[in-house]
């Protein structure tokens, strides 16, 4: 792999992975589109799968006392049921079709909150049950592609409105989910010596931009938080609209 392609994709890791050291989500599916441009498809979504699972594990346990377990057993069993149906599905899915029917939702479901959040409007407390139904599909989705769970993050917002309880307790669901993908990966032989020779190089880029997101994200208040983590799903999901 010529240095280029390494510079290109390092540049990717700092970029999108500082931007989760931030809001807690949405690396892999902001940085899949580059990554697989660079890499291809099989090479990207493995690498990226790995190093958001790093990452998760780091703020996972070095923000342990901001997680709330209990929305995370909220969350993590109604994706659970999700997650296999996702992993075994996945090559029967019409990807590019469902990618793009998901990022028009996420779209319209981000613009809207986010105009919510400028009306003043703040959530938390109770949820209908539709929320917890996308915790299902977010479980297949993430199952499919590895992509952060774009649905987990809609009923996040409204149980976590805390910025630290947010992000301690979203990594800590992805780091779950990553691992079952690891040993899924494994399983298949797909962790071989030039998959983790990849990652070893990208650990640079990936320190840096946890360490300029980590910055950031002390100095960024409550209501300003909640507009970046909008802003960033609406980018999620005009991501996933051009991926499709």
């Amino acid at each position: 792999m010529s240095p280029v392609t390494i510079g290109l994709l390092g540049f990717v890791v700092f970029v999108t992975h500082g931007l989760e050291a931030i809001t807690g989500f949405g690396c892999t599916v902001l940085a899949l589109p580059f990554v697989v441009a660079l890499i291809g498809v099989q090479k990207g979504v493995i690498l990226l799968a790995i190093i958001a699972w790093l990452l998760a594990m780091y703020i996972a346990i070095k923000y342990r006392r901001s997680i709330n377990f209990r929305e995370f057993g909220i969350i993590v069993s109604c994706v659970g049921i999700g997650l296999p149906v996702g992993i075994y599905a996945f090559s029967e899915l019409p990807a590019g079709v469902l990618k793009r029917a998901l990022g028009a939702f996420i779209v319209i479901a981000a613009a809207t909150s986010l105009l919510r959040s400028r009306a003043g409007r703040r959530d938390g407390g109770a949820v209908s049950p539709i929320y917890h139904s996308l915790l299902v599909v977010g479980g297949a989705i993430h199952g499919a592609f590895a992509s952060g769970g774009p649905f987990v993050v809609l009923y996040a917002t409204k149980k976590l409105p805390d910025k630290g309880q947010f992000r301690a307790t979203l990594c800590l669901l992805w780091a779950t989910l990553n691992t079952v993908l690891m040993v899924t990966y494994a399983h298949s032989g797909l962790l071989g010596p030039e998959t983790m020779g990849l990652v070893g190089g990208m650990m640079p880029f990936l320190v840096a931009g946890v360490i300029a997101g980590e910055r950031v994200h002390g100095h960024v208040n409550e209501d300003l938080f909640k507009k970046v983590v909008f802003s960033v799903l609406l980018c999620v999901g005009v991501t996933m609209v051009l991926m499709g």
